[in-house]
């Protein structure tokens, strides 16, 4: 979901509140050494370890990294501001905010796909066989109401009712393609 740019942005913005200039030039100056490293390890036929990171994933956030540090140092020299502080930095701000709106849109995602999930769940899919005289009664019923089987056998369960003896039973109604079409008699 977030790109090695997004994290970049995210994990600079962070460490750099309250660094001087100095030390946000210290922190490019090691980013440059990393990318250096995870491009060479990248050229390098050793042979990685099954739990090893992926050396591309870890060129390509070196490299994001590289590049958040700079214009974080590029915006401490513009401004001229002798510590950074992400509120006054508005390309920082703006994707922040960007950020956290599709991180927001993510978790009401992630929250409906929960809940049809929980619901799906609740649900019962089921196949029967049906004697002939109970399909003809079936069919005739939904051709009359214009539904089909599956729709009136629906209808039928949404309606059963159980006494406490554990009769079940189906009041009469009249099925319809909606419920206020529907009418119980």
């Amino acid at each position: 979901m977030w790109t090695p740019e997004d994290m970049a942005r995210d994990q600079v913005r962070r460490q750099a509140a309250g660094r001087t200039t100095h030390q946000v030039q210290q922190a490019v100056d090691t980013a440059v050494v990393r990318v250096r490293e995870t491009r060479e390890e990248l050229r390098s036929p050793a042979p990685r370890g099954e739990f090893a990171p992926d050396p591309q994933e870890l060129a390509d956030r070196w490299a994001a990294l590289l590049t958040e540090w700079q214009r974080v140092a590029a915006h401490l020299i513009a401004s001229g501001a002798g510590l950074y502080d992400g509120n006054q930095d508005e390309t920082g701000s703006a994707w922040a905010r960007e950020r956290e709106k599709r991180r927001a849109t993510a978790l009401r995602n992630h929250a409906a796909w929960t809940e049809q999930q929980r619901q799906a769940r609740d649900e019962l899919h089921a196949e029967f066989w049906l004697s002939a005289p109970a399909g003809r009664r079936i069919r005739a019923a939904a051709a009359r109401a214009g539904m089909s089987p599956n729709e009136i056998l629906a209808r039928l369960a949404e309606r059963v009712t159980v006494d406490d003896d554990g009769a079940v039973s189906v009041a009469p109604f009249t099925p319809g393609r909606t419920p206020m079409a529907s009418e119980e008699r």
